[in-house]
């Protein structure tokens, strides 16, 4: 059988469809390239795909629900659905809200939908958010808190899809998890995350944007460990009593909310240069601290992280000098 991968060119998509490779699937990937960020960094995550296993690749518009019927009926042993494919990114929603509203609305729709029109979808996983606990004061934050009060249009699209997720599988039975990922940095990163922007910036000898003057705190979580996490989910779909809806959420993160400024001293360190830090007040949409509650996802999942920042900084620093040719 087959696992669909929707955002197979993105970050964690890229990920998770190279771990479901390595254990002898075949995966469909589908992405539609846009220019959001840089597109040949993500041509470049499919040409690593290619040469990893059972892999092919469609490029289309998730919210095209046509081209997402004839994509899948290219593919009639589909059974599962891994969906990351998304508009990410806080600030960008302040300027373009239509771009979420497309994707991870009206995408996530015509997703829900595949999923149901399946002879025999095992499992839909999705990707959510630690955004959507918004302004949430207590910590950490935990998946039975109140997540009513977005901080952005980003975080208000990733809540509204964890809603319509949980009314399908109530009404179809279409068993499905959503997962809120906090902070993912690693190799094949974005490059409008914090670890990708400030090593750039640190080698080209330009200032950092320190956001909030420093006062932030963020629960960092290696790519590696977020890509077991999402296949442990995958293997566990839940179970339909018939009293509830087969539908569950879990937080995969660290479980160490980390400053930011220990953050960049660990960068500072694995590049070997000191950073330029300009101090800006905290972002239209910004928290100042995400920390995730993951007993849940330990429990369920066996879900267990184990690379911190001390040792993943020096992981991403590497895997960047030789994506950009820098010499040690």
């Amino acid at each position: 059988m087959t696992v669909l991968v929707t955002g197979a060119a993105g970050f964690i998509g890229m990920h998770v469809a190279a771990a479901l490779l390595a254990r002898g699937e075949r995966v469909v990937g589908f992405d539609d390239l846009n220019d959001y960020y840089d597109v040949s960094l993500k041509r470049a995550r499919l040409a690593e795909l290619e040469k990893r296993g059972d892999f092919a690749v469609g490029i289309l518009d998730i919210a095209d629900s046509e081209a997402v019927s004839q994509g899948l009926a290219r593919y009639p042993d589909i059974d599962r659905i891994v969906h990351l494919a998304a508009q990410a990114g806080v600030r960008y929603s302040l300027t373009h809200p239509e771009a979420y509203i497309h994707t991870n609305l009206t995408g996530h729709g015509v997703i829900l939908e595949a999923a149901r029109g399946l002879e025999n979808c095992r499992h839909l996983v999705y990707a959510s958010s630690s955004s959507v606990y918004g302004s949430n004061r207590k910590l950490p934050f935990s998946v039975g808190d109140p997540v009513d009060r977005p901080n952005s249009l980003y975080a208000a699209t990733k809540r509204a899809d964890e809603l319509m997720s949980w009314c399908y599988s109530h009404l179809y039975r279409v068993p499905m998890t959503g997962l809120r990922f906090f902070t993912v940095y690693g190799p094949w990163g974005r490059p409008d995350m914090a670890a990708w922007i400030f090593t750039e910036r640190i080698f080209a000898g330009e200032s950092i944007p320190v956001f909030n003057n420093g006062k932030m705190k963020r629960d960092f979580t290696w790519i590696d460990d977020i890509t077991d996490g999402v296949l442990a989910a995958l293997d566990r779909p839940p179970e339909d009593t018939g009293a509830e809806p087969p539908h569950r959420l879990y937080n995969l993160g660290n479980h160490r909310s980390e400053p930011l400024l220990r953050f960049i001293e660990v960068l500072e360190e694995a590049i070997g240069r000191k950073a330029k830090k300009e101090f800006l007040p905290i972002q239209p949409g910004d928290v100042p601290e995400t920390f995730a509650d993951i007993a849940d996802s330990q429990r369920d999942l066996g879900f267990e992280p184990r690379v911190t920042i001390a040792a993943g900084i020096p992981r991403f620093v590497d895997w960047y000098r030789d994506w950009r040719g820098i010499g040690g």
